[in-house]
């Protein structure tokens, strides 16, 4: 069985002063141990401040790193600097970082084996545009993104794919029940192509608009092993919701 996983995706948010609202999510939490895995990424500034704060209760990750170990890369972090500073995973490919940095597939794959050649686990987003889901292409799309960005010869124990239709990030829109089952069917199938029964081992998330609200319905889907939580992950009491609406399903 698959462990179910909330994962909450902070972005460009927080100073110290949240670190109060992971201090109230745990304390919220059952024991330890119990229930779904909960992975917070907050900005590189907090990582190792929130990773001694979490006490080992919930896992913390980057939201990026580098392909390469070292080197002349002003601005970036390497997995190895994730991992020191209290990294156990690391969100790669976003569809804010293809957008706003012009990530590629094949470079998205690069930072994935970086990734897990550090010890990280690499949670791999995946998505379409409006356009391409008004176009019919969402499967297509699917497919030439997990052939790219998905490398050959990850440990699938160790490997998280999300589903993140790029036009349901933040709009308050989200697919409809059918469309995201369609989806993470897809996915099953593509990885069962490659891994062969190893796929059955990798956790496929749904991000895009997950709240309070929707949890529930979403996570009653078959192959959704979770969510990419992005604003409600801020608040200890959004969040905890999703994990027990998860928790339930």
């Amino acid at each position: 069985m698959r462990r179910k996983l909330a994962a909450g995706n902070w972005k460009m948010h927080g100073t110290g002063a949240d670190l109060a609202e992971v201090a109230a999510l745990i304390a919220a939490l059952p024991a330890q141990g119990a229930g779904p895995e909960v992975l917070i990424c907050p900005p590189a500034t907090l990582i190792h401040r929130m990773a001694q704060a979490a006490g080992g209760r919930i896992a913390i990750g980057g939201q990026d790193c580098h392909a390469e170990p070292a080197g002349a890369h002003t601005g970036d972090i390497s997995a190895a600097m994730l991992a020191e500073a209290g990294a156990s995973h690391v969100i790669l490919g976003h569809s804010e970082r293809r957008a706003d940095h012009g990530e590629s597939d094949a470079q998205i794959a690069a930072k994935a084996r970086a990734a897990v050649a550090a010890g990280l686990v690499p949670v791999i987003c995946l998505g379409e545009t409006a356009a391409e889901r008004d176009a019919g292409e969402t499967l297509a799309v699917i497919d030439r993104q997990a052939r790219g960005a998905i490398p050959d010869g990850l440990p699938a124990g160790r490997l998280v794919v999300a589903y993140e239709p790029v036009w349901a990030i933040g709009s308050g829109r989200t697919p409809t029940p059918d469309q995201i089952a369609e989806v993470h069917a897809h996915l099953r199938a593509h990885l069962a192509g490659r891994l062969g029964p190893g796929a059955q081992a990798v956790r496929l998330l749904y991000g895009g608009s997950v709240k309070p609200g929707n949890a529930a319905a979403i996570f009653a889907l078959r192959e959704v092993d979770g969510a990419l939580v992005g604003g409600a992950s801020l608040k200890a009491a959004e969040f905890g919701a999703i994990i027990a609406a998860l928790a339930a399903a």
